[in-house]
């Protein structure tokens, strides 16, 4: 299957150029059953890149643009009364489906982010008593612009830990952004895009994601590095149990993208990043030294110990 996952980022990176390693994380956390909050500035591909793994995947999508006046039964359906049937019937909303693209998910009101909130952690949509499932597998890519921007709003800690990880697209450089002026002067590359893969299969890829090994030493290291971030003195919240339980599916994740069966500590420091900094919450005094997320990540990594590498694995997949 590491053969698949790579012909699934070669047809993306036709359409994304210069961001190898954001489509590879996308990737991982699609396999380990998460969503994915992609923030940056507008024009920079976050759409087109949730399009990209849609066409490529090729399951089921639907984009909803989030607004101000977006309604929870935009997202989950309604019920209207049919005449003919004598009873109500049930009229799906944008989350019935594979892959929902959820544009701008900070432009709308808290009462549609909640609609969504449970279709993200349930995977069921409850409407006038009647729970039903949504669609397997159920990934959601949502887009927001920078806190700050017009129209926008900041969302809330319950919301943010629904998402596996957390990325910023960013510019091109220099190279990316000539082979980007050139590829789209005469067709959009979206167009040329097949699927790789359909529903079926990449619910079986999700499987074996989950039975990817996971040595003792390597779930002690993920315990010491969020401990670490609840102790940290600029950090006032730190990583929860939950998001302990994410960085270990994404690295489970990056051992199937690397054609392994085992996890190894570099699957850890690799993910940690984009699992862990969109979860803490800074104390004041940090954030009045400019210090970022990141930043404190990248410090609780380097000061926490590792387990030696030869020590976690059991073998290779082909």
């Amino acid at each position: 299957m590491a053969s698949k996952c790579n012909e699934i980022l070669r047809q993306v990176q036709t359409v994304i150029i210069g961001k190898d390693e954001i489509l590879a994380k996308v990737l991982m956390a699609i396999l380990s059953g998460g969503h994915i909050l992609l923030e940056d500035v507008p024009g920079v591909g976050k759409t087109t890149l949730a399009l990209a793994f849609a066409k490529t995947l090729g399951i089921h999508s639907k984009r909803m643009q989030f607004t101000s006046d977006s309604m929870p039964s935009d997202v989950i359906g309604f019920s209207v009364y049919d005449k003919a049937g004598g009873a109500l019937a049930y009229k799906p909303g944008a989350a019935m489906t594979n892959l929902l693209l959820a544009d701008e998910i900070n432009r709308t009101s808290s009462k549609t982010q909640s609609a969504l909130l449970e279709v993200m952690e349930e995977g069921h949509i409850t409407l006038d008593g009647v729970t039903r499932p949504v669609p397997q597998p159920f990934i959601v890519i949502a887009t927001q612009n920078p806190v700050g921007s017009a129209g926008t709003q900041v969302l809330p800690p319950a919301q943010l830990d629904r998402f596996m990880i957390r990325l910023t697209v960013g510019y091109p450089d220099f190279e990316s952004q000539v082979n980007i002026l050139r590829d789209r002067q005469t067709a959009n590359p979206l167009d040329t895009l097949r699927p790789v893969t359909n529903a079926a299969e990449l619910t079986a890829m999700k499987r074996q994601t989950d039975e990817i090994f996971v040595a003792d030493s390597i779930y002690e290291y993920i315990t010491r590095l969020a401990q670490a971030s609840r102790s940290h003195p600029a950090i006032q919240l730190g990583l929860s149990p939950r998001a302990a339980l994410a960085v270990c599916r994404m690295a489970k994740a990056r051992a199937f993208v690397m054609g392994r069966d085992y996890v190894v500590p570099e699957d850890v420091s690799y993910v940690f990043p984009e699992v862990g900094s969109h979860r803490l919450l800074l104390s004041s005094k940090a954030r009045l030294a400019e210090r970022s997320a990141a930043d404190l990540l990248a410090e609780i990594l380097e000061k926490t110990a590792a387990p030696v590498s030869g020590s976690s694995g059991r073998g290779s997949r082909r």
